[in-house]
């Protein structure tokens, strides 16, 4: 159905239906099961649909004060975070966000001009919550080996050997955490755009995510979503293995250390 279709059928207008799409207004108990008759859902999905309008009915702050600060269209994505049973996530350039030291983080947003960097750094260390559940995701990273040579704002030993640290020392804290890194010299064809997907245990959809410019996309029909865990199989058969990926790791963070200046 359009947008206007399900206006009509909710009796409002077309903005409506596209700001409660895009999670910038909440969607009644009314409204959503007349959507859910409408789009013939399975009861699974329906009342897993309404369990999630209840429960947001008592969280209409959450976006409020320092979470403000995160974009409309990641919010989908960090509220499913901790409800997946296993996230895939390839980052060929950049540290993904839940790995990030502070050091690295703060570098970033001042480099970046960004207006409220405290609102900015808050945000990433609440996600780092995710692996301090009692039944966390599997969290599986691969990390492109440009990642560690391009530091926000340009060559910075320092904060590459304080994000190197960091990613050491959460392998061994967390065991749902792996971190493999793929180096320049393995052979592919070639390497796609950074993606994350998301698997749950329960009645909610896998989907991938890819982040671009202007915001990002959820993918959740199911040939775009095999061609992108066929993306993953490849790159995570060519990154390096756990213990290989250490030792890679170790040997950055001494190269770095050697090229500090005291």
């Amino acid at each position: 159905m359009t947008q206007q279709e399900v206006a009509d059928l909710l009796g409002c207008r077309q903005g409506k239906v596209n700001k409660i799409e895009s999670g910038a207004v909440a969607v009644k108990q009314a409204e959503l099961k007349q959507m859910l008759e409408a789009f013939q859902c399975s009861d699974a999905q329906a009342e897993l649909m309404l369990d999630l309008a209840r429960s947001s009915t008592g969280q209409r702050g959450q976006w409020s004060g320092y979470r403000s600060a995160v974009p409309h269209w990641f919010r989908t994505f960090t509220d499913l975070e901790p409800a997946a049973g296993e996230i895939l996530s390839w980052h060929g350039e950049r540290i993904p966000g839940p790995l990030q030291s502070e050091h690295y983080m703060l570098t970033q947003f001042s480099e970046d001009r960004a207006t409220d960097v405290t609102s900015l750094v808050r945000n990433r260390q609440d996600r780092k919550q995710v692996f301090d559940l009692d039944r966390p995701p599997y969290y599986r990273f691969v990390i492109g080996e440009a990642a560690f040579r391009r530091m926000p704002g340009g060559p910075n030993p320092s904060v590459a050997l304080d994000q190197v640290e960091h990613l050491l020392a959460l392998g061994e804290r967390y065991s749902r955490v792996f971190v493999h890194v793929l180096p320049f010299d393995v052979r592919l064809a070639f390497t796609p755009n950074d993606f994350t997907i998301m698997r749950f245990p329960d009645a909610t959809k896998d989907f991938v995510f890819i982040e671009h410019a202007a915001g990002g996309v959820y993918l959740d029909d199911e040939g775009d979503f095999e061609l992108f865990v066929d993306a993953w199989d490849r790159i995570r058969g060519a990154a390096l293995e756990l213990n290989e990926s250490v030792d890679f790791l170790q040997e950055l963070a001494a190269e770095f250390r050697s090229k500090l200046t005291f």
